[in-house]
């Protein structure tokens, strides 16, 4: 089992930035591609970023070139590094495997972008 906790969110302006943070109850060591996904009111959870210990990472085409997914094995932790950001990156985000453990979904830290 392991528990996800996301944090970091906020309300920003629009070419803003924030850093997300998730912390894992238990090593992410294992854990061969690690995600960030967001979901919008009234639209379907979507994956944004996925991070591999082995290949670069990738990215959703309406993110790539502003969102930077990192991960830090030895504090069990995966970041989001978001810039630039738009009214439409405005979701709740949260981590989890890629493909996701769906019983392992955290509570997720909200992100509004606005002016």
């Amino acid at each position: 089992q392991v528990q996800f906790v996301e944090s970091g969110g906020g309300l920003v302006q629009p070419g803003g930035s924030l850093r997300l943070s998730c912390a894992a109850s238990r090593s992410i060591f294992s854990i061969t591609v690690m995600g960030w996904y967001r979901q919008a009111p009234g639209k379907q959870r979507e994956l944004v970023a996925s991070d591999t210990r082995r290949d670069s990472p990738s990215y959703a085409d309406s993110v790539k070139g502003r969102f930077t997914i990192s991960r830090d094995n030895a504090k069990n932790t995966v970041y989001l590094q978001m810039n630039s950001l738009k009214p439409e990156d405005t979701a709740v985000y949260y981590c989890n495997a890629n493909p996701p453990w769906n019983n392992y979904w955290g509570q997720g830290t909200q992100v509004t972008v606005s002016s």
